[in-house]
């Protein structure tokens, strides 16, 4: 399985922060907001990754990540998007870097707290590459911002983009396993109200056939996409920083911080 981290797009949402860099450079706590999604395929076990990007700060990525050493990887590839097409429309430059292999895709500005090995295990298992497409769903307090599954029966029968008054309370975060046939359906889908390929398009292509299936994300998450949300994404970051650092004075209680010497 390869990994794919889609980091275009405007990030209007947070202008005018946005007016000067990439919205997946800016900080989340004490690190780029780009390292999480690559820190989340790396430790499911995927080191073959592609990062998707677009706009006038393509270059900070490079300068940024370089081949992603920071990850303990020998290479990291890159590939560009001219314009803003969707999210969809990202994933189609993937296509040669995929070469028929299933893929992990994750939105560059999502943030969880545990990791998707578990569900990486799962998606392999099923084995050729032409089993479908997988997504994760988590319980949220405002999911008419997100794409929203609609239940019967304890089954998905379609996802709603961003639903005025949502079929349930769970969002489809942006992380999404997709068998070998997924470039192929993007290339059928057309352009919504939006002007914009969709993921939610991509995803109900895939549950028209019955080929799509779902987990319970385990741990929080969050979007970085807002000026709450990237708040919100610092402060569960920051404690999460926090009770690690706790944890490791008490596996070692002689542990001694260093201390500056002043010259």
């Amino acid at each position: 399985m390869k990994g794919i981290v889609l980091a275009g797009g405007l990030g209007s949402r947070l202008f005018p922060l946005t007016k000067i860099t990439n919205k997946h450079l800016l900080p989340v706590y004490n690190e780029p907001m780009v390292y999480f999604p690559i820190r989340t395929l790396v430790e499911a076990g995927i080191r073959d990754i592609l990062l998707v990007t677009g706009g006038q700060n393509a270059g900070d990525f490079l300068r940024l990540l370089g081949n992603g050493e920071a990850f303990g990887l020998r290479q990291l590839n890159y590939a560009y998007q001219v314009g803003e097409g969707g999210i969809a429309d990202a994933l189609r430059l993937a296509e040669p870097f995929a070469d028929g292999s299933s893929i992990c895709v994750v939105l560059g500005d999502n943030i969880i707290e545990k990791n998707i090995a578990e569900s990486v295990d799962l998606f392999r298992r099923k084995g050729t590459g032409e089993d479908g497409a997988h997504i994760l769903l988590k319980e949220v307090a405002d999911p008419s911002r997100f794409g929203v599954p609609v239940f019967e029966n304890g089954r998905i029968v379609r996802v709603e983009e961003k639903p005025a008054k949502p079929a349930s309370r769970y969002a489809v975060i942006g992380i999404y396993f997709y068998d070998s046939t997924v470039f192929q359906r993007i290339s059928t889908l057309r352009p919504s109200g939006r002007g914009e390929l969709e993921i939610t398009e991509l995803n109900n292509s895939y549950l028209a056939e019955k080929k799509l299936s779902y987990s319970i994300l385990d741990g929080w998450w969050t979007d970085a996409g807002t000026f709450e949300s990237l708040r919100t994404a610092s402060n569960l970051v920051a404690e999460a920083v926090r009770k690690k650092e706790e944890e490791a004075k008490k596996a070692d209680p002689h542990r001694v911080e260093a201390v500056p010497i002043d010259s």
